[in-house]
């Protein structure tokens, strides 16, 4: 509880968490530093291709100070990669019973997708506070989080899925929002272009964004 609090303390101060999908691991280092110098410290390295269990090795060992988690965890032995790679946290796309539990016994707090009231009971049965609400815009994007909030007013969502610089402010001055999943901070042209000064401005305009929303 307490690691899930300081981790969740932490993501909420940073606002947005860039979810990024490496093609190789030889990149890892260089989209972490690009992130640190835009202000984001963080990223959900996601298992949507083979070089993400390398990828959170690399910057869990060579950025102590970068909060690195893994994305896109759909079975109980991709959690465990995670864990083992250095990951502080995991995120799933759908609430999968196996994988929550899973990470509950290997003590990696886990993240996992809801976006209705039955899968937001599911996670409460098992003892998640924080939940990531996803696909976001396409399951009711913020009208959708404030309806959720008269039932399950002590939950916490991170919305993921369509949020851009355009909707980040109204997502983040949802009170029961505590960070949002940010896909367009690390774009797959400028990634295989080697574009980290891009990548580097979008995160600094993301960050500076999250900045001037009131939390």
């Amino acid at each position: 509880m307490i690691i899930m609090k300081a981790l969740t303390d932490k993501l909420r101060k940073l606002a947005v968490v860039p979810v990024v999908k490496l093609q190789s691991a030889d990149t890892a280092l260089d989209v972490a530093d690009a992130l640190i110098r835009g202000g984001l410290p963080c990223a959900e390295i996601t298992f949507r291709t083979d070089a993400a269990a390398e990828s959170i090795r690399l910057i869990s060992q060579a950025r102590p100070d970068f909060t690195v988690g893994a994305g896109t965890v759909l079975t109980p032995e991709q959690a465990d990669a995670a864990k083992e790679a250095g990951a502080v946290f995991a995120v799933s796309p759908g609430f999968n019973p196996r994988v929550v539990s899973r990470c509950i016994e290997i003590g990696l707090p886990i993240f996992p997708g809801v976006c209705t009231p039955t899968e937001v009971e599911a996670a409460m049965e098992m003892g998640l506070e924080y939940l990531k609400f996803f696909p976001a815009e396409a399951a009711g994007g913020v009208k959708m989080l404030k309806a959720l909030m008269g039932p399950y007013a002590h939950l916490c969502f991170m919305p993921t899925g369509g949020v851009t610089t355009g909707n980040l402010a109204d997502y983040l001055g949802c009170p029961n929002v505590f960070a949002c999943g940010g896909t367009w901070i690390v774009p797959a042209k400028e990634l295989s272009e080697g574009r980290f000064d891009k990548i580097e401005e979008l995160a600094r305009e993301a960050a500076e964004l999250a900045g001037r929303t009131k939390r």
